[in-house]
């Protein structure tokens, strides 16, 4: 059996949206010597910088990151492409000599590479893939959403209706095998991870984390929003496309169709935005070995980056 110091470090800072990881994590790669892995569906897509909430080249601090502005935003982007390009930004950290930390709120693509994950990357159209197509451009993401639930209520709850293209490879995947994804990710979950690794999650007042929540989007809106959600409409984007299915993106386009007032398009916005946080913090509690860094107790940066160095330490990953 591998003895843990012997395995390569690996460092998670993940959270619920808004509370702050991005500040916290280039202190962090700052302190230990890491280099910082985008865990966000989002942010590996170019021209999409306000609604994602991208970090910006100025304000890295000289961290390199990666997985940040690598794809058109008309490509398709899943959890096997993040493991593939995660693993060989991991490469280049290590060859490096640094320790990779991995930064962001996507649980599930956090999963994928703390546990190497197993994905079945066969993107090949069947018969069935195209009977549920159909059946979602007849009946709507509801009816097909509620396909799913029957089969893999685990999954319903976990994957969002208007992620199209996952529902259906979650349907598909039972009728192929028989029993549900989520059971499949659950066994690969209790895989003993291949790293030495601490996996922080950040997390603050839900009052004060609402508050946070929504004073952002009224930032973003002032820095444009509106108009780069237009101008990725203008570029091809259409609606079903991974990249415009985003939360800041999805909820404006009904409001430049005409369908709903600005008013109410940032009133879903928000209101989504913050039930997707609820989501995210339900998802941590049932992982296994997180290290929670409550910003409540932990006020201050220098709190929080030593209360994170003291694990580090005690895990072998790095020296105080």
């Amino acid at each position: 059996m591998i003895n843990e110091i012997n395995k390569k470090p690996l460092i998670i800072l993940t959270g619920p949206t808004a509370v702050g990881k991005t500040e916290l994590s280039i202190s962090l790669a700052q302190e230990i010597g890491g280099e910082i892995i985008s865990a966000d569906s989002m942010q590996v897509y170019k021209q999409m910088d306000i609604g994602t909430a991208k970090i910006m080249p100025k304000e890295m601090d000289g961290v390199p990151h990666h997985l940040i502005d690598i794809l058109d935003p008309k490509e398709d982007f899943n959890v096997f492409l993040f493991q593939k390009y995660a693993k060989e930004a991991m490469d280049k950290i290590y060859k490096n000599g640094k320790i990779p930390i991995i930064v962001g709120g996507t649980g599930f693509y956090i999963q994928a590479i703390l546990y190497d994950i197993a994905f079945d990357d066969n993107e090949e159209t069947s018969s069935y893939r195209d009977e549920l197509t159909a059946f979602y451009e007849e009946n709507g993401a509801d009816k097909l959403h509620e396909k799913l639930r029957e089969i893999d209520p685990e999954s319903a709850e976990t994957i969002h209706k208007n992620n199209v293209k996952r529902v259906i490879r979650a349907i598909e995947f039972y009728k192929e095998n028989g029993y549900p994804i989520s059971k499949h990710n659950e066994e690969q979950r209790r895989k003993a991870s291949p790293y030495n690794f601490a996996y922080f999650v950040l997390n603050h007042d839900r009052n004060v984390l609402y508050e946070r929540i929504e004073k952002r989007i009224d930032i973003m809106v002032k820095q444009g929003l509106v108009d780069e959600v237009k101008s990725l409409l203008e570029y091809g984007c259409t609606p079903d496309m991974v990249s415009m299915q985003g939360l800041g993106y999805k909820e404006i386009v009904p409001y430049i169709n005409g369908d709903y007032t600005l008013e109410e398009a940032l009133y879903i916005l928000k209101r989504d935005t913050r039930h997707f946080a609820k989501r995210q913090l339900t998802w941590f509690r049932r992982e296994k070995d997180v290290i929670w860094v409550d910003k409540n107790t932990l006020k201050s940066t220098e709190g929080q980056l030593k209360f994170m160095k003291e694990e580090l330490y005690k895990r072998k990953i790095c020296d105080l």
